[in-house]
């Protein structure tokens, strides 16, 4: 376990910033957020009912929503994930007492009441002010039943569909934007081959259809992470369809699924090794969107990463198929980390969807009862969004010291962003023992900010101490004549506006 590294010889650099020379636009949606039927995330995370003693508005939780709010969440998905392949949304409308239950096979053979449907799913999106990515059932549902989802949530006829939503008591339709065929169909979601998934997607696809004015994105299932073949099929026979192609990565310490490792116990070599894992999303977007390229030079189909994140053993003493996980520091600085990765692919990455927002894997919130826990990663999603919206900014770093060795030292990892004439720098030291010293090669008035950082690499909050891990002033600027130099921490995650 290490300290914060303040007495440590920094690490040099310098920073160019070719502000006038901005780039592609970062699409909010990058800083999406995924909510599955699994473990905790729905049932007392998201939904309490109304009947609830936590307060609530119409069954869901107030004190989720001001924080979700807070984040300025532009877009969720829902309801999974592998759930998604065995739900059947006509079970989730109605009377909530007459809705019938079923057994969540993918999460531990619990009892899924239903009570959380799509009357409350886009009753959420529009308490917190996101838009809705619904994720449909290839894997055993029919293409009917996708179909009648589509018209019950967004046609505005005099039909039967639209007038069964409106007797379960929405009038008007939703807007639902965004529309997933299928999830990791081949997994969880069918074990399919891409030719068949292809054929599949083209045939669903042909039936989810534009009501009024709702122009829905169709999103193709994509590759789990490094099978290119697969985008390769995709892009080859179905292309032409689809808006979207997911991706999904999780980071692991390890390489071993079995035993993934502990999220708050664990040494310098699993540090290393989780952030080393965390940097193969920039290889694994390069070459899946070299593939799409081929096939799509004008990028008119968008990378979608809906899952992404940490993934450890769950925390002792829960049910290990809720995939309860704490969340500290190093989980921060992977998500600022993935942030800047996807902020720097902004030309062809629209989406991402960490998962998942609540009591699942690399969760941005964290309950027990009627108590709710900001994780450091929530704290990471909050500083990051001055970049939602905003223009990429190339940017230079050079190392002093330059790469050493068959396997580089884990360093800094910067992006940049303009908005309004205003500058934004995100900044994560990935070295866990020594600070970074930046010399910025821009002339600047003034830097303001935050930092992200606490004494040690497996820091964070619990219940009892729940800002163990929590944003400070940045106050590691100095300045020699027109030379200005940042000082920032070890292990830490800084965004600061420059003036």
């Amino acid at each position: 376990m290490h300290t914060s590294g303040s007495l440590a010889e920094p690490r040099h650099f310098d920073l160019n910033i070719h502000d006038d020379q901005p780039g592609p636009t970062i699409n909010p949606n990058i800083y999406g957020h995924f909510a599955e039927h699994l473990g905790r995330c729905v049932y007392e995370g998201i939904w309490v009912g109304e009947d609830s003693p936590i307060e609530n508005t119409r069954g869901i939780r107030d004190d989720v929503v001001a924080a979700l709010r807070a984040l300025k969440v532009p877009v969720l998905r829902w309801p999974g994930g592998c759930f998604a392949d065995e739900y059947h949304w006509r079970n989730g409308i109605g009377p909530r007492g007459a809705r019938p239950q079923m057994i969540n096979t993918h999460w531990g053979g619990v009892v899924e009441s239903n009570h959380f449907g799509t009357h409350e799913f886009l009753d959420l999106c529009a308490q917190i002010g996101a838009e809705a990515y619904v994720c449909g059932n290839m894997g055993s549902g029919s293409v009917q039943e996708m179909m009648d989802w589509v018209e019950y949530m967004t046609s505005d006829a005099d039909s039967p569909l639209a007038n069964l939503r409106r007797s379960n008591g929405r009038e008007q339709p939703w807007r639902v934007r965004y529309f997933g065929v299928g999830n990791e169909s081949w997994g969880c979601g069918g074990q399919m081959r891409p030719e068949y998934y292809s054929d599949n997607f083209r045939r669903y696809n042909t039936f989810i259809k534009n009501y009024g004015s709702n122009r829905i994105q169709r999103i193709a299932c994509g590759s789990n992470g490094t099978d290119f073949q697969w985008t390769e099929v995709l892009m080859r026979e179905a292309a032409r369809h689809m808006d979207g192609l997911s991706l999904h990565w999780y980071t692991l310490p390890t390489s071993v699924w079995a035993k993934k490792g502990s999220a708050t116990s664990f040494a310098e070599d699993e540090w290393h090794s989780t952030l080393r894992n965390a940097l193969r999303m920039d290889e694994l977007i390069e070459k899946h969107g070299a593939i799409m390229d081929r096939y799509d030079p004008e990028r008119r189909v968008g990378l979608v990463v809906d899952e992404w994140g940490t993934w450890y053993d769950a925390e002792p003493g829960t049910n290990p198929a809720f995939l309860y996980q704490q969340n500290g520091l190093r989980d921060a600085v992977v998500a600022g980390l993935t942030l800047n990765i996807f902020n720097e692919h902004a030309g062809r990455v629209v989406m991402a969807n960490i998962a998942q927002m609540i009591n699942v894997l690399q969760a941005v919130i964290l309950t027990e009862g009627a108590k709710l826990l900001l994780t450091p990663t929530y704290h990471v999603f909050e500083m990051y969004q001055v970049h939602q919206g905003a223009q990429l900014v190339p940017l230079e770093l050079a190392d002093h010291a330059g790469a050493a060795g068959s396997e580089p030292p884990l360093t800094l990892h910067c992006s940049a962003s303009k908005q309004r004439d205003r500058l934004h720098l995100s900044l994560v030291n990935l070295d866990p023992t020594r600070p970074a010293a930046v010399r910025l090669l821009r002339n600047a008035q003034s830097v303001t900010g935050r930092v992200l950082t606490a004494p040690h690499i497996t820091a964070h909050n619990t219940f009892e101490a729940p800002n163990q891990v929590c944003p400070a002033v940045f106050e590691g600027m100095s300045r020699r004549g027109d030379e200005l130099t940042l000082r920032l921490p070890a292990k830490s995650v800084t965004v600061l506006a420059v003036l």
